[in-house]
């Protein structure tokens, strides 16, 4: 398999994660994502990593499954580690080989900066593989509806969120096919010059650029046949309610900030 892109995809299952209201999972997951930028110290990395840890035995996704949405990730991690190590230089000095110089707060940097970064990263897996799309755009929908009171389209805002997840698969298997196509026909993607690889992968891009204008123009025309009107006033079929599990949820999650804030 070329390529696998597994972020977006739900994980059936019976956890405490699946059961919870996805408003309350999504206001936790913005909280751990965005208080990753705040982690400076040894004490808040562990705590963060450790409040991860908990998520993931919880959800009950194999670990496997969530490692899986590291993948993409990869590279970029390690190039910030690489410019945190090389680029800063405050600290003792640990290694100083003519302009390579390493110090402890350069270390320290990358180590940190790339850690924190699974940990938010971690959360976001996890609601989407707790969550499913629709359930998705219930939340999405409830929480932007008071944008709709004020003229914004904020219904439409959250359908158009759930189909970029919906897709993301979807284009992930035909980037897979794609790529496969092209090394059966003889592509260099894997050999040869950077500039050769390059050019290699336009014909991919195209091609992909295509299929996502034919998935939206197939997308309007059944929203069309089905009589889909934007700001349309909407039932629905299992209403969102949230229960103590999901407050209490939130009650953590801000415990876990005031918790990041006495580390710091």
């Amino acid at each position: 398999m070329a390529f696998k892109l597994s972020m977006g995809e739900y994980w059936p299952g019976d956890s405490l994660l699946h059961r919870m209201d996805p408003r309350a999972k999504i206001a936790c997951s913005l909280v751990l994502m965005l208080s990753v930028f705040f982690v400076r110290t040894f004490e808040q990395l562990a705590l963060s990593w450790a409040v991860s840890l908990v998520l993931i035995m919880l959800s009950r996704v194999p670990v496997k499954k969530v490692l899986e949405s590291l993948r993409p990730l990869a590279l970029m991690l390690m190039l910030l580690s690489v410019c945190n190590l090389l680029l800063i230089r405050t600290g003792t000095v640990l290694v100083a080989l003519g302009p390579l110089v390493i110090t402890t707060d350069g270390l320290w940097g990358s180590i940190l900066f790339s850690l924190r970064l699974i940990s938010g990263v971690v959360a976001a897996a996890l609601l989407l593989l707790t969550t499913t799309p629709t359930q998705l755009t219930d939340a999405f929908d409830a929480l932007l509806n008071p944008l709709s009171r004020i003229g914004l389209h904020g219904h439409e805002l959250a359908m158009v969120f759930s189909l970029m997840l919906r897709f993301i698969p979807t284009l992930a298997d035909e980037a897979e096919a794609l790529i496969d196509a092209q090394t059966t026909r003889g592509a260099s993607l894997y050999e040869g010059s950077p500039i050769r690889r390059i050019k290699a992968v336009i014909p991919i891009v195209v091609a992909l650029i295509a299929n996502g204008l034919r998935h939206a123009s197939n997308l309007s025309r059944a929203l069309d046949a089905r009589c889909y009107e934007g700001g349309a006033a909407r039932s629905q079929w299992h209403p969102l309610r949230m229960q103590a599990k999901d407050w209490l949820a939130m009650g953590l999650a801000l415990v876990y900030t005031v918790a990041l804030a006495l580390l710091s």
